[in-house]
């Protein structure tokens, strides 16, 4: 029987909750640490899930000594990402993050540069990868079904009132959010960046002291062109957290409405001023390892530090998605399409 993995987590805010959630509940992993700059934060964390035996402390480089973990659960704000990954990867750490990677490319290098250094598993939290209905969405379309993706669309519209840090962000809808979109994007069509032009601005009554609105249009690899259109300050006639998706073949179209519900049409004759179409079934997703938002992600990880797998969202992976961010961030400030390198 193998030992248990021992954990640190850092950064107990709201989001350590769904993290905790399921780790606290693995068998395959011992939490014996938690780190947070309030130590208040850090020993409510404790208490919640009967970690008495846990070192708390608000330095992670003291904790880390003390306690010579395995791996370290990073769910900091992105500002933290980059030194907390560089820590713990040079203590022996493999580490899983919380997204995005780094809060600018520059800082985002830095980690990859540590983690091929060290030789050490580091990926990135992507929940809504693991949601099954994107995944049954991205095998349909690599059935060939609607042919060759040509074109994809989002909307995302969502009356976030969150208060506290995202309130004071800027480029926050681009930089907390819109990189879930993106990476599904990538995901769901199979394409990777090659440039955006992309403009972000803060509509009147706003919440948010900077641009929480933006229009993205990305050309992809396979001449597919991508565009994002998104706001956090959207009221009313919300769409879901996934968005509202249009997926166009050169033999049919795909719709999903980020919930249950994906149509797709197929070509059937062509001919006359509209080909005629028939509505086909989307066949249900069937599979079981890759699903459970962050519970399947962390089971993943710690899954393929066991066997010597690679994680789905592998940094090496995740510098793509978190590219698009930046890639629109820089192409907003300078008012021009720019190539994503």
């Amino acid at each position: 029987m193998q030992e248990k993995l021992k954990v640190v987590l850092v950064g107990c805010g709201g989001m350590s909750g769904a993290w905790l959630n399921v780790a606290s509940q693995m068998d395959q992993v011992e939490l014996i640490g938690l780190v947070d700059i309030r130590k208040e934060a850090a020993n409510k964390r404790a208490e919640d899930y009967n970690l008495s035996e846990a070192v708390i402390g608000t330095d992670l480089k003291t904790v880390l000594t003390q306690t010579k973990p395995d791996v370290v659960f990073d769910c900091t704000v992105p500002e933290s990402h980059t030194q907390v990954t560089t820590t713990a990867l040079r203590h022996g750490c493999h580490v899983l993050g919380e997204k995005p990677m780094a809060d600018s490319m520059k800082n985002a290098e830095v980690s990859i540069e540590a983690a091929e250094e060290t030789g050490k598993l580091y990926a990135v939290i992507q929940n809504r990868r693991y949601n099954p209905q994107i995944r049954r969405l991205r095998k349909f379309l690599k059935s060939g079904a609607i042919g060759n993706i040509t074109t994809v669309n989002c909307d995302f519209y969502v009356g976030a009132h969150f208060g506290g840090f995202r309130d004071h962000m800027e480029h926050v809808l681009l930089l907390d959010m819109a990189i879930h979109t993106l990476d599904a994007a990538r995901f769901i069509a199979g394409a990777d960046p090659v440039s955006v032009y992309c403009k972000e601005w803060n509509p009147k009554g706003s919440w948010y002291d900077h641009d929480a609105s933006a229009i993205a249009v990305y050309e992809m690899t396979n001449n597919i062109v991508y565009t994002y259109r998104g706001s956090w300050c959207s009221e009313g006639l919300n769409t879901t957290w996934e968005s509202n998706w249009r997926i166009i073949g050169d033999r049919g179209s795909v719709k999903w409405d980020g919930g249950d519900q994906i149509v797709a049409d197929v070509v059937t004759e062509v001919g006359g001023f509209h080909s005629k179409c028939e509505n086909v079934e989307i066949p249900p997703y069937d599979g079981s390892d890759r699903v459970g938002g962050h519970q399947g992600l962390i089971h993943e990880f710690i899954e393929c530090i066991r066997s010597g797998g690679t994680p789905e969202t592998i940094y090496t992976d995740n510098i793509k998605s978190l590219a698009m961010v930046f890639g629109a961030i820089d192409s907003s400030k300078s008012g021009q399409c720019l190539r994503i390198e």
